[in-house]
């Protein structure tokens, strides 16, 4: 079975509330047994327009990725993220 993926690129826009959103979403995700493979660090973009930072977790399979990110616990860190930067979030099954 092929692992499931978030693809996350963010510009945080008040950076104030979105460490709010680190700490409530980071328990959730790990409950859904999600693995940060990315979660800022230096980047390049030698080809297009990124947005500064970039969060890559993995998690055992597509509907488990899916299913912490409709989950109501992770919905509530969202609407933090989503006051305080502009994001571009992607849901994506693994190469098998």
């Amino acid at each position: 079975m092929s692992k499931g993926y978030w693809i996350v690129h963010i510009k945080v826009t008040d950076p104030a509330p979105y460490p709010d959103y680190v700490r409530k979403a980071q328990p959730v995700i790990e409950a859904f047994g999600g693995t940060y493979l990315v979660r800022g660090g230096d980047s390049d973009v030698p080809e297009g327009e990124a947005r500064p930072r970039h969060v890559v977790v993995a998690f055992p399979d597509l509907a488990t990725a899916r299913a912490c990110y409709h989950s109501p616990e992770y919905q509530d860190a969202a609407a933090i993220r989503q006051s305080c930067a502009e994001t571009d979030f992607t849901i994506v099954e693994g190469y098998a």
